[in-house]
């Protein structure tokens, strides 16, 4: 039998690349709404009850307005907004967070898929917080760089198309220095943190591929732990996840005349952790695809999940 999918938002960004990876699919019956009546709250509301799964790649009150429509038990939504990364009655999207959020998926009736740079933030940050290696009071610091795809249709559009000859596009470009970043809560919540990382971000002059920074000094740990001692935890604490891949400690071979490149992940579902440094300092680095295990890629490892399938299916 086959399971009914519902893409609400599915022209947007996130919502193109789930409905093409849905298209690869055989077990999926797809429920798709006429174009004329693709914002009929009447339309959307009878898709959204007749699914089994529902995707929500919409802005944030937009998907908190579709779940207000579904009134139904059996409804399962995944939401890949910021809307509910948070929120009581959601589980959060990361399955390898720790031994028993994949069960919790598995059960889950929603579910909100992280934001991609809270990914490569919690990738690096929660193993340490689970092995009180890093206290919740550590003053964490994290810098990140993204390709312009992820900022949406709008950016990308800027880019390849309207301004793609401004000089002004060539280089990479700070943002949110306000420093409230809409992906703060859930970095803070997520890891048991007292307060949230100062954290700033960057888009880059390419369309994907992403790197998350975090720079951490031994004598402010819990655990007076070196890099090298580091990299040997993460192996263990992710040693059974088949989509983060811890790279060899301190390794530089595969970087171009010694530069690192945020594209080595693209059109996959992985993330790759590298940890550089010595006794005092360490370089933890996260490296994803911004459109796949930051975004579409892992609201299908959920969806696989919540449908007790092997969590690869489609993504390898």
């Amino acid at each position: 039998m086959k399971t009914a999918v519902f893409v609400d938002g599915q022209h947007g960004t996130t919502g193109l690349q789930i409905e093409s990876r849905l298209h690869a699919r055989d077990d999926i019956e797809r429920i798709e709404i006429q174009e004329n009546r693709r914002k009929d709250p009447q339309a959307r509301r009878e898709c959204l009850n007749r699914a089994d799964v529902v995707f929500l790649c919409l802005p944030d009150d937009a998907a908190r307005e579709a779940v207000s429509f579904i009134d139904n038990d059996k409804t399962r939504v995944i939401d890949a907004s910021t809307a509910h990364r948070t929120a009581n009655g959601w589980v959060y999207g990361f399955p390898e967070l720790d031994g028993g959020q994949r069960e919790r998926i598995h059960t889950a009736a929603r579910v909100a898929v992280p934001g991609c740079h809270a990914t490569g933030f919690n990738a690096a940050v929660h193993p340490l917080r689970a092995g009180e290696i890093i206290g919740s009071d550590y003053p964490l610091v994290a810098q990140s760089i993204s390709g312009y795809s992820g900022a949406g249709k709008k950016m990308i559009a800027q880019y390849e198309d309207t301004r793609k000859d401004d000089p002004v596009l060539k280089s990479p470009r700070l943002y949110a220095l306000g420093l409230h970043h809409k992906h703060l809560p859930e970095m803070k919540v997520i890891n048991h943190l007292d307060k949230p990382p100062l954290f700033t971000p960057m888009v880059g002059p390419y369309r994907q591929g992403m790197l998350v920074l975090l720079p951490l000094r031994t004598e402010l740990m819990k655990k007076k732990l070196d890099a090298a001692a580091i990299h040997s935890y993460y192996e263990q604490y992710y040693r059974n996840d088949p989509f983060i891949q811890v790279m060899p400690f301190d390794d530089t071979s595969s970087f171009d005349m010694g530069y690192f490149g945020a594209d080595g992940a693209n059109g996959t579902n992985r993330l790759d952790l590298f940890i550089f440094g010595h006794d005092e300092e360490v370089l933890v680095v996260s490296r994803l695809d911004n459109l796949g295990k930051g975004a579409s890629g892992a609201a299908m490892q959920c969806f696989n999940l919540m449908m007790w399938m092997d969590e690869t299916t489609g993504l390898m």
